[in-house]
């Protein structure tokens, strides 16, 4: 039997699945509820510092963008950090790290980029037993006007400089959240390292418009007229996140730095993609939200019955397994041919493939009067846009081409001396040096 047993950066977790730094973990009500439901841990919602408190609004502040089926694809938030009292706050970490020892529980802080705010607020965090802290460098609304969150998280030499801080006032391990609203998250990612980091999470959400409301001209959410840009996350950011991800896992440099990996993880499938690509464990937050907390039984399961099939007995065994598969396009063997292949006994004769093919892409597929549609090999160059724009799945595949084979497109034979793009006699870079 597969074991789910977590160790991230000396925090245990009976498995993988944390909730993220978000509403589900701003009070000890939902946390409780979340651990009975099987979570492993959680990452308590952002804490500020004492003093004036926060102010949420008091209108809408979520926005959402739906798939053709009303399925939650991406969620725009512009909800603040914890609008609760510091000391309240306190209180109810140190009662369920209490009662439930077995959990991870991880305190995300944010606070004015000042040390003496930081050294004020790690003693009382340690105070209450918790496992670690979080430190939000990715918010993008609200704080970072203020100079928190990700106007602290889009400079390097701040995010090294609040790093070493907390380094050096705390006994916790030290969780620095990245946000994605940058061009090079390595850059980031190595001042954490530099600040001495125990591990960094991403990622945080995307600054975003989800929509306008076109009655009264403004975004939406609307407060009393007026729109403003939140942080977007969901299954819509979950490519964005798992490349971060993997840029971080496979840079020489930042290799060996652990990741807490976020951003659409939504099914058992979506947390391994996120660990095969060199995370140590998921956080969740848009999917609890959508289906409640239960839903972290189908991912328990799920990830177990998968490890057992494929040999895994611990979540270590695959870890950063696909990562040295993650390469520079110029590393794209050119030699490697695919062809479409339409298996006519699925196809419902929709025309889709058609369609795209013959107006958007290589006019590659051929329909009959009785509607049949037929790949010509000579004039595919496997795209894929027919399997990706097939309603039916299976019904479209691609067909790997054997060493040797013809490739009738080209006229030449499949296999050939040229593995990459920098050896190819195509690549201008090797006409120049020859």
């Amino acid at each position: 039997m597969a074991n789910l047993q977590s160790n991230f950066v000396g925090i245990k977790s009976p498995n993988p699945f944390w909730l993220a730094s978000a509403p589900p973990t701003d009070k000890e009500y939902n946390v409780r509820r979340a651990f009975e439901a099987g979570w492993g841990g959680v990452v308590w919602k952002t804490l500020g510092e004492q003093g004036p408190p926060v102010v949420n609004v008091n209108g809408p502040r979520y926005g959402a963008i739906y798939g053709a089926d009303r399925r939650l694809l991406g969620l725009n938030n512009i909800e603040l950090i914890t609008d609760r009292p510091l000391e309240i706050n306190l209180q109810e970490i140190k009662a369920v790290k209490r009662d439930y020892p077995d959990r991870a529980v991880v305190v995300s802080l944010m606070v004015p980029c000042e040390e003496e705010a930081w050294k004020a607020i790690l003693p009382l965090v340690e105070e209450t037993g918790a496992d670690g802290i979080e430190l939000n460098f990715g918010c993008p609304h609200g704080m970072a006007e203020r100079g928190m969150g990700a106007a602290v998280g889009q400079v390097p030499e701040y995010v090294e400089m609040v790093t070493r801080w907390c380094k050096a006032n705390t006994r916790m391990p030290v969780i620095v959240k990245l946000t994605p609203n940058i061009t090079n998250v390595l850059n980031p990612a190595m001042a954490a390292m530099n600040g001495g980091a125990d591990a960094v999470s991403l990622i945080n959400t995307i600054n975003s418009i989800t929509g306008v409301d076109l009655d009264v001209m403004a975004p939406m959410p609307t407060i009393d007229g007026k729109g403003t840009h939140g942080g977007y996350c969901g299954p819509a950011v979950k490519p964005i996140a798992m490349n971060m991800v993997a840029e971080i896992a496979r840079n020489a440099e930042t290799a060996t730095l652990p990741i807490s990996g976020i951003g659409g993880v939504t099914t058992w499938r979506d947390a391994a993609e996120f660990m095969a690509l060199g995370a140590g464990n998921v956080q969740v937050c848009t999917a609890a939200m959508t289906y409640g907390f239960k839903i972290v039984e189908e991912m328990i399961s799920g990830l177990s019955q998968w490890m057992d099939e494929k040999g895994h007995t611990s979540t270590a065994d695959f870890v950063g397994m696909a990562t040295p598969n993650v390469t520079d396009w110029q590393y794209l063997n050119l030699n490697h041919v695919t062809k479409a292949v339409i298996n006519e006994d699925d196809c419902i004769k929709c025309g889709r493939c058609y369609a795209a093919c013959e107006d958007t892409s290589h006019q590659a597929i051929e329909m009959t009067e009785d509607r049949v549609f037929k790949v010509k090999d000579d004039e595919c160059v496997a795209c894929n846009l027919c399997v990706n724009v097939c309603p039916v799945e299976g019904c479209i595949t691609m067909r790997t081409l054997e060493p040797g084979e013809m490739d009738e497109r080209t006229g030449q034979p499949v296999s050939g001396e040229y593995g990459n793009w920098l050896a190819h006699p195509n690549n201008p870079s090797a006409q120049a040096a020859e």
